[in-house]
């Protein structure tokens, strides 16, 4: 607990009150220096007296308590973990930022087709990131993919949004808009291909292996054979 002291207010009153009754009520002078002298001394009676009437309290109030760990390590939005790659570390950052704008935009667009697009997107961009994320050796696969496909896409969306959001209806707004649903499906694609490619390298070794096994097994003379086969 924290102790807090109230100044009283009163004694202040009790000073103006006196002044006002030397002035409008008794009308004494006020051109000289003594009547300032008389009326300053009557004032600090009143004061003090006005303080010993009315003194100072003193009041117990609760401490705020203090932050705790989470408080304190988030004065404002939660940042994602540094992961020690500051490669990495923006790429998170990235996709925070892209998969919310993604968001934004699908509760925006009313389109159900649109809508669907977008949450394939949206998807498909987390795990395209994720697989980065994984094996930092195939961020150079996706310098294409971050600097110019994902921005493009969400101004494309961005521009649909502002079209879509003024009701109206034209040869360029109708236009523009059903150019880029036409070519959402065209990126939905690309992402798709963007994600499969990452992993080229490990299904080549995959099937390596299953080849080098199917060779193993033949010499073995069990080559063909299903679990149950005998």
């Amino acid at each position: 607990m924290a102790y807090v002291k109230k100044r009283s207010v009163l004694p202040i009153y009790f000073v103006g009150l006196t002044w006002l009754v030397w002035a409008w009520i008794l009308c004494l002078p006020l051109y000289r220096p003594v009547h300032y002298v008389m009326a300053a001394l009557l004032s600090m009676a009143a004061y003090f007296g006005g303080k010993m009437l009315f003194p100072d309290r003193g009041y117990e109030v609760p401490e705020p308590a203090a932050p705790g760990p989470a408080q304190a390590a988030k004065p404002g939005a939660e940042k994602p973990r540094s992961t020690g790659n500051p490669e990495i570390d923006a790429l998170l950052d990235e996709r925070a930022r892209a998969v919310s704008e993604m968001r934004r935009l699908n509760d925006s667009i009313k389109d159900a087709a649109i809508s669907a697009q977008i949450s394939h997107l949206e998807a498909t961009t987390g795990k395209i990131i994720d697989a980065v994320v994984e094996a930092p050796s195939k961020l150079p696969q996706i310098r294409k993919f971050m600097n110019y496909y994902l921005p493009t896409t969400l101004k494309l969306l961005n521009a649909y949004d502002r079209m879509d959001a003024t009701g109206a209806s034209g040869t360029n707004i109708d236009g523009t808009k059903g150019k880029i649903g036409e070519m959402l499906g065209t990126i939905c694609v690309a992402f798709s291909r963007q994600l499969d490619a990452l992993y080229g390298e490990e299904a080549l070794d995959i099937s390596a292996d299953i080849t080098v096994m199917e060779q193993m097994l033949q010499q073995e003379g069990i080559g063909g054979m299903t679990l149950g086969g005998q």
